[in-house]
């Protein structure tokens, strides 16, 4: 007589990799790898704890929990929509944020440099005032007034349904004393003055959002698309900005993979390229006095 061996853990979580892995997801919203992801969902679903996987990796999982959890990896499969839209969740420096298809998911390299002080030489006892323009679904105001005791955020977004999640998440946080939300098309509803302006835009050109992955696809494109060359929100910008930063504020930029598009649009803009995990070329610093030179 056979004896029934349940599967591990561990061979679900390899067995679901080998899934997403034939199916040529594409991935990017939190995770970087089939395994990676496979991981995540097969814990989400599992109601285990999403950092814990060894700890679990011997455990027994049922017939019902492999049926529930191959469901979740076919949903995953079919619809292309990232992970974190179906388990709506995501996370930042290791901070829970609600997400949904109401706004981007939250994968911000500015979240690196906020938590390891990065932007704090450009910043003293006068910085009070902050402003996370494009906040999506608030997670880089959240992790600035978490960062910056002391400062009030200013959390702006041109869509009132993404505004709409930040609300959710500034909540989830108890920061509705600190953080304000805007509905703002760009700079027009902040007169400022901001001692910190941070901003993760629209960048993407328009020849990569036509070969963008379906995940991709999946977020709103407002969030995404940033013209012929990825820099007509940060024109904007750029050009609005001056008169509302005070005299020793700062912009930080994120422009992900478009810095040869940035310097060729602004080729006299003394800019400060910061370190993240992905490289020298993603995030970029700009003084007041770089911006408006006296």
């Amino acid at each position: 007589m056979t004896r029934y061996s349940p599967m591990t853990l561990l061979q679900l979580v390899e067995q679901s990799a080998a899934r997403l892995s034939e199916a040529g997801v594409a991935f990017g919203h939190g995770t970087t790898n089939a395994f990676d992801e496979a991981a995540w969902l097969v814990l989400w679903k599992l109601g285990l704890p999403l950092d814990d996987l060894d700890a679990h990796a011997a455990d027994p999982v049922e017939p019902a929990q492999v049926a529930a959890v191959d469901a979740l990896i076919a949903e995953r499969i079919a619809t292309r929509k990232p992970a974190a839209y179906l388990t709506g969740e995501a996370w930042l420096q290791g901070v829970p944020f609600h997400v949904d298809e109401r706004a981007i998911v939250p994968r911000s390299f500015i979240a690196e440099l906020l938590a390891d002080g990065s932007i704090d030489p450009w910043l003293s006892e006068r910085t009070r005032r902050v402003l996370d323009l494009c906040t999506g679904n608030g997670s880089l105001a959240v992790l600035a007034a978490m960062a910056y005791p002391d400062v009030t955020v200013d959390a702006s977004d041109i869509s009132a349904d993404a505004l709409a999640v930040a609300a959710s998440n500034v909540a989830r946080h108890q920061l509705e004393s600190r953080v304000r939300l805007v509905v703002s098309d760009g700079m027009a509803a902040l007169p400022g003055p901001y001692d910190l302006v941070l901003c993760n835009p629209p960048y993407v050109n328009s020849a990569s959002m036509a070969q963008l992955p379906a995940e991709y696809r999946a977020e709103p494109a407002l969030a995404l698309a940033g013209g012929d060359d990825g820099m007509d929100f940060v024109r904007r910008l750029l050009a609005d900005l001056p008169s509302r930063l005070s005299t020793n504020g700062v912009l930080v930029l994120e422009i992900g993979n478009e810095r040869a598009h940035f310097e060729a649009a602004f080729p006299n803009l003394e800019a400060v390229w910061l370190d993240t995990s992905a490289g020298p070329d993603q995030v970029l610093l700009l003084t007041r006095e770089a911006l408006a030179p006296s």
